[in-house]
């Protein structure tokens, strides 16, 4: 991919390439985004942004890094500004809270019709972004620990105490579900 790239700048070919990163990385760059802000529609309109991101970046792309490195640093970074800002902290704060007194009625129902694979999930969503997000990299993108490192800027050993007490977290907050975490 990364001759691809360099062959594609050379040529001034960015609205092709950017068309075949969308096509390759497109379904797990929202998948991404969705497991830091938990809304799909969100998530659409944060990965649309990314993208732009991206094209705007390519002319500076080195090689240095895989473009899927590269491609998931840009969005790891995109979603964390997101998360941070006012209006994510105003706005979409204050709806959720709305919605989870909402969901406190129907929670009887919810746990009779979720299967085990969903508690997972909803256990995995609940951590801290931090926790969350080398779970989601390690265990669903199958990225290493070398390259969870690069994409995050943290340390390997950094990532690797961030997974264990993200196991921890998880252990706890599954006990009494059957769930076992190892």
């Amino acid at each position: 991919m990364k001759e691809l790239v360099a062959e594609a700048l050379q040529n001034g070919e960015e609205d092709a390439l950017l068309d075949e990163i969308m096509t390759v990385y497109g379904q797990d760059i929202l998948q991404l985004v969705y497991s830091y802000v938990k809304n799909l529609p969100l998530a659409e309109d944060l990965t649309q942004e990314i993208f732009v991101k991206c094209y705007q970046a390519l002319p500076r792309y080195r090689g240095q890094a895989k473009i899927r490195t590269w491609l998931w640093r840009i969005a790891i970074n995109h979603c964390k500004d997101y998360l941070k800002s006012w209006y994510y902290r105003q706005v979409e704060l204050d709806a959720g809270n709305h919605a989870a007194f909402q969901a406190a009625d129907h929670v009887e129902q919810d746990i009779i019709q979720k299967d085990e694979d969903q508690v997972l999930a909803d256990a995995v969503m609940n951590l801290p972004v931090k926790y969350r997000e080398v779970i989601y990299l390690y265990y669903f993108q199958e990225l290493t620990i070398k390259e969870l490192a690069e994409m995050t800027g943290n340390s390997q050993s950094t990532i690797k105490t961030r997974m264990r007490r993200a196991k921890q977290i998880l252990k706890n907050s599954l006990e009494g579900t059957g769930w076992k975490i190892d």
